[in-house]
């Protein structure tokens, strides 16, 4: 029997394991305005970090959402820093049931129904499971498709998400949208992310205008879940596929 991988190589194998790195005197906007979509689905497909903002009636809150494939401990490290840190991983519910992963809670009573799930942690190549080199770990493993039940301790310090079915068509949520992104720019179907929150002593939540700025600081793509709902209807229309 071999032994459990205690490596999951980046995928894509071309994604970088360094952090964003801060664009020096990044100039300031004259008005708000999103990424192109298209600029912004390259730039996921190379491994890279997206701010992703909902509806403002919604949560109005940006997101950091990244491939689980592509995280790197100095990568996991970097979001920790700028986000809530309570750091999630959305995974289709067909992937849930073969990993053994069952919802946190018989009924759910959050807000907006995210689907939290019984926390996890990588058993091999880690510790206690909440440093970042540990959280990165356990997220590749997560995203890798031969990684089996048993190979993740219950609970732990990931907190996967249970995805809708049909993505953001179904439901305009941050855990859709990075399944969504996965699925479109071909990488495993498994999504990182953290809500961003701002840098002061009350740690309040990042929203619309602060979330533009620290894209623009960190050189980062920023879109919205309506754009990507929109990208998706217009494609498939237009080619009768889906990504769900």
């Amino acid at each position: 029997m071999a032994s459990p991988s205690r490596n999951f190589p980046l995928v894509p194998s071309s994604a970088s394991s360094s952090r964003p790195q801060e664009v020096p005197d990044a100039p300031a906007r004259s008005q708000f305005a999103f990424d192109p979509i298209e600029d912004a689905l390259e730039a996921f497909g190379r491994g890279e970090f997206l701010v992703v903002m909902d509806d403002e009636n919604r949560e109005n809150e940006g997101d950091l959402i990244i491939a689980a494939s592509a995280v790197s401990t100095h990568k996991m490290a970097w979001m920790i820093k700028h986000t809530s840190g309570y750091i999630c991983i959305a995974l289709p519910g067909s992937r849930l049931e073969e990993l053994q992963i069952p919802m946190m809670v018989p009924e759910n009573e959050d807000r907006h129904r995210t689907a939290y799930t019984v926390t996890v942690d990588y058993k091999h190549g880690t510790t206690t499971g909440i440093s970042a080199h540990d959280r990165a770990l356990t997220a590749r493993a997560l995203a890798a498709p031969h990684t089996a039940p048993a190979a993740f301790s219950r609970p732990g310090h990931m907190v996967p998400l249970r995805a809708r079915e049909g993505g953001v068509l179904a439901r305009r949520g941050h855990t859709e949208s990075a399944l969504d992104l996965c699925a479109i720019t071909g990488l495993p179907r498994a999504g990182v992310l953290c809500e961003l929150v701002e840098d002061n002593e009350e740690g309040s939540m990042m929203r619309r205008d602060a979330c533009r700025r620290f894209a623009d600081r960190w050189g980062i793509k920023m879109i919205s879940v309506e754009m990507l709902a929109r990208w998706r209807q217009e494609h498939e229309k237009a080619g009768g596929q889906s990504s769900s």
